[in-house]
C-alpha cells in the first residue's frame, strides 16, 4: 500500500501546477472588474485601507492553509477534514457544502461575465449583461463543454489550466505597466476619501469587503488536491506563492485604474471596467485586448472551478464515514468523480436560467459566492485554533506563542467578513445550506447510523432549517431579495 501511494505522489502534481491552480482560481473575473467594484461605494483612501486589511487577514488565512497542510497531512480534504476534525460530521459537511454552494454560483457568475465582454463586440451586443436569452443558451454550451472536458481526467485539465494561467496573466501585466504609465495623481486626488453618498471610512471599507475577498477565493485550492500533489510542502508552497502573485496584481490594477480614470466616474463603469480603464487611456481598439483575456481567464478559472465543484462533493462521499451519500465518490477511469460532477454542472445550469428570469447579474453572483464561502473560512481558522490552544498541531508538532496569535487573528477577520457581508446574506444563505441536512441525513441512513449524535448538531441544523423558512417567507412577501 505504501509503495503504490508513494507512485501515487510522485506521478502527482507538483508545485508549479499546484502554483497554476490556487492563481488560476483565485484570476478568473474578479481581476478585470475589480476597478468598478471598489470604487462603486468606496474612495481611493477607503480602498487603500481595504487592501491592508485584506493583505493581513488574507495573509492570516494563507498562512492556516499553509501550516494545516505541513502539520498535519493526516489530514487531506481541505475545509471538510479540518471542521469535520474540529466539530464532527455535520459540521464538516456544512464547510464542504457551503464552499461547493459558493464555487457553482461562483461559476455562472464567470460564464455571465464571458458573455458580457463579448458584448463589447458590436456584432454580439445582443448577449448584454450576460442574462439575455442568447447569452444563457451559450453559456449553457460552455458549461457542457468544459463538463466533458473534466471528464477526461483533473490531470489533463490541470495541465490545461497551466498553459491558460500563463496566457491570461500576459494582459493584465501589460495592463498595469501601461496604467503605471498613464498614471495621474491629480486624478486619483479626486473624491479620496469618498463622496458624501459614500459614508464614512468603515462603512466604506465594509462595502468592499465581499469584492476583496471573491479576488481570493481559491486560497485553499492547493490544500484540495492534498490526495493528488506529489508531496506536502509543495502545497504549503504553492499556497503562499499564488497569494502573494494574486495580491500584487489586484492591488496594482485596482489602485492605479484611479489614477486614470475620476473616481465617480469609475464607479458607474460597464464591467469588465478594466477594458474601460485602458480605452481611456490607448483608446477603444486596445481595449478589445482586455476583453480578449478576460475571456481566456474566466475560461480558465472556470475549469479549475468545475473540477473544485466536484471534488468537494466527492471528498464528502468518500469512504466508510461519508456525511453525503457514496454515490458521489463514483470516478470514472479517468479518475474524476463524475456524478458530483454531474451534480455541480445541472447546479450551475439551474442558476444561469434563474438568472435569465431574474435578470441576476454578475455583481449579485458574486456578492452571494463570497458571503457562502466565509463560514467555511471561519471553521478552518477555529480548528487551527483549537489544535495550537491545547499546545500542539500534532502530537509530534508542538505549537510556539506566535502560532496562537495567528490563528486568532485569522477567526477575527473570518468574523470582521461576516460581520461585512450583513444580515441579507447570511438569510439568503441559510436557504442554500439547508438542503444539506437531507443530504447528510441520507448518508446516515446507508449505514443505519443516527442522523444526530451531538446536541450542537441539532441545534445548528435547527437554526439553519428555521432561518430558510423565514428567509423565504421574507422573500415571498419582498421584504428580502437579492
Amino acid at each position: 500500500m505504501s509503495s503504490d501511494l508513494s507512485a501515487a505522489r510522485s506521478e502527482g502534481l507538483g508545485v508549479v501546477m499546484l502554483t497554476a491552480l490556487v492563481v488560476g482560481s483565485m484570476i478568473g473575473s474578479g481581476i478585470f472588474s475589480i476597478p468598478q467594484n471598489m470604487s462603486e461605494n468606496a474612495g481611493a483612501g477607503a480602498i487603500l485601507i481595504a487592501w491592508v486589511v485584506t493583505f493581513f487577514g488574507m495573509l492570516m488565512i494563507s498562512w492556516v492553509f499553509q501550516n494545516l497542510a505541513v502539520k498535519r497531512p493526516d489530514i487531506q480534504d481541505s475545509f471538510y477534514g479540518y471542521a469535520r476534525h474540529g466539530f464532527g460530521d455535520y459540521i464538516g459537511l456544512q464547510a464542504a457544502w457551503g464552499h461547493w454552494v459558493s464555487v457553482c454560483i461562483g461559476n455562472a457568475g464567470y460564464l455571465m461575465i464571458i458573455f458580457s465582454a463579448f458584448s463589447s463586440f458590436a456584432v454580439l451586443a445582443f448577449f448584454g449583461d450576460g442574462t439575455t436569452l442568447p447569452a444563457m443558451f451559450c453559456e449553457l454550451i460552455v458549461l457542457v463543454g468544459m463538463h466533458f472536458l473534466i471528464t477526461r481526467g483533473v490531470k489533463t485539465a490541470a495541465i490545461v489550466n497551466t498553459v491558460v494561467t500563463i496566457a491570461k496573466v500576459v494582459p493584465i501585466v501589460l495592463f498595469v505597466f501601461t496604467a503605471i504609465l498613464f498614471f495621474k495623481v491629480d486624478v486619483a486626488k479626486i473624491d479620496f476619501w469618498g463622496s458624501p453618498a459614500s459614508g464614512n471610512i468603515i462603512e466604506q471599507v465594509k462595502s468592499t469587503m465581499l469584492y476583496t475577498v471573491w479576488e481570493f477565493i481559491g486560497i485553499e485550492s492547493a490544500s484540495v488536491y492534498t490526495r493528488r500533489a506529489r508531496n506536502m510542502r509543495d502545497v504549503s508552497r504553492a499556497t503562499f506563492l499564488g497569494f502573494l502573485f494574486t495580491f500584487v496584481l489586484l492591488v496594482m490594477v485596482s489602485v492605479l485604474s484611479l489614477g486614470i480614470v475620476p473616481h465617480a466616474e469609475l464607479a458607474q463603469m460597464k464591467n469588465p471596467s478594466m477594458a474601460g480603464v485602458i480605452a481611456r487611456a490607448l483608446g477603444p481598439q486596445v481595449a478589445m485586448i482586455i476583453n480578449i483575456g478576460l475571456i481566456i481567464s474566466v475560461l480558465g478559472a472556470l475549469l479549475v472551478w468545475i473540477m473544485l465543484s466536484a471534488e468537494y462533493l466527492c471528498l464528502a462521499g468518500q469512504g466508510e464515514e461519508n456525511t453525503v451519500p457514496g454515490y458521489f465518490a463514483i470516478q470514472n477511469r479517468h479518475g474524476t468523480p463524475i456524478k458530483a460532477l454531474q451534480l455541480s454542472s445541472c447546479f450551475v445550469a439551474v442558476l444561469l436560467v434563474i438568472s435569465h428570469f431574474n435578470h441576476s447579474g454578475y455583481n449579485k453572483m458574486v456578492m452571494l459566492s463570497t458571503s457562502m464561502a466565509l463560514i467555511p473560512y471561519l471553521l478552518t481558522a477555529g480548528f487551527a485554533y483549537e489544535l495550537v490552544r491545547k499546545g500542539a498541531w500534532s502530537p509530534s508538532v508542538k505549537a510556539t506563542g506566535s502560532d496562537r496569535l495567528f490563528t486568532i487573528c485569522a477567526m477575527v477577520y473570518g468574523a470582521w467578513l461576516i460581520y461585512a457581508a450583513g444580515m441579507k446574506y447570511l438569510l439568503i444563505g441559510s436557504i442554500l445550506y439547508a438542503p444539506a441536512i437531507l443530504f447528510f441525513i441520507q448518508a446516515k441512513r446507508e449505514r443505519n447510523l443516527h442522523w444526530f449524535n451531538k446536541t450542537t448538531d441539532k441545534v445548528v441544523a435547527g437554526a439553519i432549517a428555521c432561518a430558510a423558512v423565514v428567509s423565504i417567507y421574507l422573500i415571498s412577501v419582498g421584504h428580502l431579495a437579492l
